[in-house]
């Protein structure tokens, strides 16, 4: 497969010199601006996707009628959160 370019990205000196200042050893411009673009891409298609499970649980929730408490969720996130803290000692 052939590869393709970016369109070439105009920043100011303050934005080049702190990116070139966090590379790390062998670690390219290029490939650091890579290496973010893959993850904001994931980042992005990870909130797109929450937000189309919580579309669909809401489209049943009120198809079904069948909700559950805030308070409920909530109460068993503190207990989750206490057994894993708890794990953690």
């Amino acid at each position: 497969m052939k590869t393709s370019t970016i369109p070439s990205l105009r920043v100011k000196p303050e934005l080049r010199i702190a990116a070139e200042s966090v590379l790390q050893d062998g670690e390219t411009l290029s490939g650091f601006v890579e290496q973010s673009l893959r993850q904001n891409i994931q980042r992005r298609q990870a909130q797109q996707e929450f937000i189309a499970r919580g579309l669909a649980s809401a489209a049943e929730a009120e198809r079904t009628g069948e909700y559950v408490d805030a308070d409920d969720v909530l109460r068993e996130l503190d207990v989750m959160l206490e057994d894993a803290t708890k794990a953690k000692e």
